[in-house]
């Protein structure tokens, strides 16, 4: 191999009781828009596939078939976000179309938000911090907050977690694990 083998894991499907409601959600909360729909060769229902990037023809893919009464298989679908602002507007957009038990919640390593979609399937929309602690990790997080105190207030906590480290620390210690491994950097 000429190519260092590193895996990238670029899109994600679920099954569907109604594409329309849930392509409305996804796109107005999320921006994306639709690449492509029809009906699969191999799998027998309609296929829309979804993108918020120029560069990948898909990053989610929603499929018809879900029985009315099937419940979720999901057990998260995430999307970053750059700003606590952003993470706000998640939330706003989210809740108008739809999305019910909105809740977030501080990982120290990222300050999250957690709703179900209209078919009750686990979504959360996030933004790292510049901090490492070990996982799982969860305080309640508070987006009517100011920016500064949630700031401080993550930082606070973070500093008296006995794995705290800076990001860029942890992401080296990464580096070197997959190394001894023998993998690509």
């Amino acid at each position: 191999m000429t190519q260092p083998y590193v895996p990238n894991l670029s899109h994600c499907g679920i099954f569907c009781r109604d594409l329309d409601l849930m392509k409305a959600f996804y796109t107005g909360v999320f921006d994306m828009q639709e690449t492509d729909r029809g009906e699969g060769v191999t799998f027998r229902f309609q296929i829309v596939f979804l993108s918020g990037r120029h560069d990948q023809h898909h990053q989610l893919v929603l499929a018809g078939g879900r029985a009315s009464d099937a419940p979720s298989t999901v057990m998260q679908l995430s999307f970053k976000v750059q700003t606590l602002d952003h993470l706000r507007e998640a939330r706003r957009r989210a809740l108008a179309l739809g999305a019910t038990q909105m809740r977030g919640l501080n990982h120290g390593n990222a300050l999250s938000i957690y709703c179900m979609d209209p078919e009750d399937n686990t979504v959360e929309v996030y933004l790292d911090t510049p901090w490492y602690v070990s996982q799982p990790h969860g305080d309640p997080l508070d987006l009517d907050q100011d920016d500064a105190a949630i700031w401080a207030q993550t930082e606070s906590v973070v500093r008296t977690d006995p794995s705290f480290m800076p990001v860029a620390e942890w992401a080296s210690r990464f580096v070197q694990r997959r190394e001894l491994r023998g993998g690509a950097p």
